[in-house]
């Protein structure tokens, strides 16, 4: 007789999510997960980084997102391994569309994004960490957009990074490549807050609670009004905060908080 041996079949062991959103009572957090390439935004990334954001957009519980990342570092930029292996302008072109397109997404969220850096953020990591509405930053983070030290410059990262930190500043480290520590960062405006590696997870809590305390309404046409006034000219500014306050204003919501603090003061004129 002839021996026979049969293998059995091993499970398929399923692939963490490339992104995942976490929800905590008023506050969303996306969490890249691809820890071992650095969080590096391969097609596959920024298309689930692109889901989720879409997703919470449309939830009208969450008031705050925090944008965070497994591993020790952000986002290192671009899957370079994979834009190496598509050596092609027309792959590039809708690469960088993607990006992009993801990159504004976060601007017209309706809530306000932060960003928790805990290591790294380079290239299009440090425009990640750039095109979000704030950021808190480890005492550990470092930026840098270094593509011109592989003989490319970082020309779309350059478009956040000149709307955070100065010209002079942002062209610095466009046509140096250099890493710039957290300090720097908060000193030269890419980051809100640096705060020991111990109390990033508190510091971007307390700051993302504060913010989910405050009228949805205001906070919504807020982040609109602030970031197409940037865009314009002086007087065309003014005119559109004037009626994005009036349209504000009007809101039953604030009308009852402007009535409140109305009373207290009536109140507390009266105890003198």
């Amino acid at each position: 007789m002839s021996a026979v041996t049969s293998q059995q079949a091993v499970p398929a062991v399923a692939e963490a999510p490339l992104v995942t959103i976490e929800r905590h009572q008023a506050i969303a957090t996306l969490r890249l997960g691809r820890p071992r390439t650095l969080n590096a935004l391969s097609e596959a990334m920024l298309d689930a980084l692109d889901r989720a954001l879409s997703e919470v957009a449309g939830d009208p519980d969450i008031r705050v997102v925090v944008l965070a990342a497994d591993g020790p570092a952000f986002c290192a930029g671009h899957d370079l391994r994979e834009m190496r292996a598509r050596p092609d302008q027309a792959w590039y072109d809708a690469l960088f569309d993607r990006c992009s397109r993801t990159m504004l997404r976060i601007g017209r969220l309706p809530q306000p994004v932060i960003a928790r850096v805990q290591g790294i953020a380079t290239a299009a990591g440090c425009q990640l960490v750039a095109a979000c509405d704030l950021a808190v930053a480890s005492e550990a983070a470092r930026f840098a957009v270094s593509g011109v030290n592989l003989g490319l410059f970082c020309a779309t990262p350059s478009v956040a990074l000149a709307r955070n930190v100065s010209r002079k500043r942002a062209f610095e480290m466009l046509v140096t490549g250099d890493f710039i520590d957290a300090q720097t960062a908060l000193d030269w405006g890419l980051v809100n807050r640096v705060v020991g590696e111990s109390a990033l997870d508190d510091a971007v809590g307390a700051l993302a609670a504060q913010i989910a305390t405050k009228s949805p309404l205001a906070i919504r046409t807020g982040k609109r009004l602030f970031y197409r006034q940037l865009e314009m000219g002086i007087e065309a500014a003014y005119q559109l905060a004037g009626r994005t306050m009036a349209c504000n204003l009007i809101d039953a919501s604030a009308q009852s908080g402007v009535q409140a603090f109305l009373d207290r003061r009536k109140s507390g004129d009266r105890a003198k």
